[in-house]
């Protein structure tokens, strides 16, 4: 069983979480706060393995709150604003959800918390978090260290296409297409994206099946794929076309 404490200034957004947590039978709400003052009065009890933390706080930022957090602890930031992610992920969040949180989101950023998951202090909490490889939704943002030390968060359902380039992937997004950089593999792309859209088109291509608005035949094993917000068509292999129409009929059902 994980104990939990909840943190916003909004009783709605409390009362929404506690009733989304009520289907997870191995988790305990065991205390709450809606002010600075409640917040750290319950942080310094002993007892708990989870916080789900609102950022903007009456009076403050739940980024204060951080330091007071037992060491063990894991932080799951609920807010509905995203441009404190990259902030988050610094101080080795859990998860970042936005509002309003939807069940299977929540339930995606609960089962991250395995049992062996949990950091020795608060020193670790301020390491950088390796990019997760837990299964991503649509609407999840997506956290991309691109060269120089950039840092960009994305949204899943934007990302047109994933192109292979030997040690790194080229990831799509948005429209018109902006391509950005990554030292990661095609592969744990295709593990970690959500099936029911990405599907691959080449050995070294995904697609969001969701963006894809046409398909020619170029040759007997070539074809080009129209995407939106690609300025070139994708080039697919007919080995993969049975699969990608097959997902291009379900998503227009």
């Amino acid at each position: 069983m994980k104990r939990l404490i909840i943190i916003d200034d909004e009783p709605i957004a409390r009362d929404a979480l506690r009733s989304l947590l009520a289907v997870h039978l191995d988790i305990e709400v065991v205390g709450e706060a809606g002010t600075l003052t409640d917040a750290r009065l319950q942080l310094a009890r002993s007892g708990y393995d989870l916080v789900l933390l609102d950022i903007q706080l009456r009076g403050g930022s739940g980024f204060d709150l951080v330091p007071l957090v037992r060491p063990g602890a894991r932080i799951i930031f609920v807010t509905a604003h995203d441009e404190h992610a990259v902030r988050a992920f610094t101080v080795n969040a859990l998860d970042y959800l936005l509002k309003p949180v939807v069940p299977e989101r929540l339930a995606v950023a609960l089962a991250r918390l395995a049992p062996d998951s949990q950091p020795s202090s608060l020193n670790s909490q301020l390491a950088p978090l390796p990019a997760p490889l837990s299964p991503l939704l649509l609407e999840d943002r997506v956290h991309l260290k691109l060269g120089g030390g950039t840092e960009r968060f994305v949204r899943v359902g934007e990302i047109r296409c994933i192109q292979s380039e030997e040690n790194y992937t080229a990831v799509h997004v948005g429209a018109p297409a902006e391509r950005l950089l990554v030292r990661r593999t095609l592969q744990s792309w295709e593990d970690q994206l959500p099936s029911s859209h990405f599907v691959r088109v080449h050995r070294q291509t995904l697609v969001n099946a969701a963006h894809v608005h046409g398909v020619a035949r170029v040759t007997v094993d070539v074809s080009h794929l129209t995407v939106q917000g690609m300025a070139q068509p994708v080039v697919a292999s007919q080995r993969y076309l049975a699969e990608l129409r097959q997902h291009l009929a379900q998503l227009r059902d």
